[in-house]
């Protein structure tokens, strides 16, 4: 298929959720009847999500490696860093943060590759940057296995704060209305000023959160170990509902998204589930046959699921009712990048998939 012909149109800046509040939200139709374009191979495990720009995408993989290719496939540059990475990118203001297991924090230029600086915390990386801005200044959240949330300068990689947690910050930080927002190993749900790093709220969610909020018009929505699934109310400080699975306690390992009044995530029992946002009640659930690590994107026509052998679904918003199915063939445990006219996928066999519609 001719890449040269296919149209895309993304934004300079990019996240692996799309947005500060970590929505999963795309904004743009997924396609419907994929064909694998391209395959770049990186020669190690990929668990890291897919990055997507207008001109970039940059992805790790276990070998410690950073890519940074074009749409069409071709290395642009690469760096290996000390450790392997399983956390996605941030992209701001053409430079690319990325994280590793030494719990090194690296910037690097989009363009050229140029190492700009690198920051270290005392244990692993396993969530993306975040980032805000104050007084003309951004400044970017890491979290650690070393108990903390890192609040760097994006700049220069120098710490402003750290707040303290009680065990490891798997996730990525949600940030929203001068809010960081995240779950932590300790089972909390933290609320911390973004001003001074202080606690403004902590909530007792469950034993283990290990994946990344979700936040929409001040309602954070959160998974968890336990196998539940958590809405709190940040105008209230109150927690608006709680749902348990009833069959099992098999984990949400993966991020929710969010629009409207749904809430979508995908559990290890192998279902994808749509959730009221306001209510907790389950729209809709539909078992994909595989247990489910990867976060669900929400794309304009439906809201696409992979599961861990591969296979993709794309579930219409309203009932479940599959718009596609497509099997990759090989396992998946992060994320897909969908964009306009493709998605992009980071595979446990060490390849970048780039589909296209056929």
């Amino acid at each position: 298929m001719l890449i040269g012909l296919v149209q895309i149109t993304v934004s300079q800046n990019a996240s692996h959720r799309y947005n500060q509040a970590l929505t999963g939200n795309a904004e743009v139709p997924c396609i419907t009847n994929p064909d694998i374009a391209w395959i770049f191979e990186s020669g190690d495990q990929i668990k890291s999500a897919p990055v997507v720009t207008e001109k970039h995408i940059v992805i790790g993989n276990t070998a410690g490696t950073v890519f940074c290719l074009n749409h069409n496939g071709d290395l642009i540059w690469k760096d290996t860093t000390d450790n392997s990475i399983e956390a996605p990118a941030l992209i701001l203001d053409n430079t690319v943060f990325i994280g590793n297991l030494s719990g090194s924090l690296n910037a690097f230029d989009l363009s050229t590759g140029e190492r700009k600086w690198t920051y270290l915390a005392e244990n692993q990386i396993m969530g993306a940057p975040n980032w805000y801005e104050m007084n003309g200044r951004k400044y970017l959240l890491i979290g650690s296995y070393d108990y903390y949330l890192h609040c760097v300068d994006a700049e220069t990689g120098k710490m402003l704060w750290k707040y303290e947690l009680d065990n490891y910050l798997n996730g990525t930080v949600a940030v929203s209305d001068g809010k960081a927002v995240f779950g932590g190993c300790d089972g909390f749900l933290h609320v911390v000023d973004l001003k001074s790093g202080t606690s403004l709220q902590r909530f007792d969610i469950a034993t283990y959160i290990a994946g990344s909020p979700t936040i929409s018009n001040g309602v954070v929505c959160i998974g968890d170990y336990d196998g539940g699934m958590t809405c709190v109310n940040l105008n209230t400080n109150t927690i608006q509902w709680q749902y348990r699975l009833e069959e099992n306690t098999q984990p949400f390992v993966a991020s929710p998204a969010t629009v409207g009044n749904r809430v979508f995530n995908g559990n290890r029992d192998k279902h994808a589930y749509c959730f009221d946002a306001t209510s907790g009640e389950v729209i809709w659930k539909v078992n994909t046959g595989m247990k489910i690590d990867a976060s669900p994107v929400i794309c304009t026509n439906g809201v696409l699921f992979i599961n861990t052998r591969g296979e993709l679904y794309l579930l219409k918003q309203e009932s479940g009712e599959a718009e596609m199915e497509y099997n990759l063939g090989v396992p998946v445990f992060s994320s897909p990048a969908v964009i306009k006219n493709a998605i992009v996928i980071g595979a446990a066999d060490g390849n970048v998939y780039f589909l296209t519609q056929n």
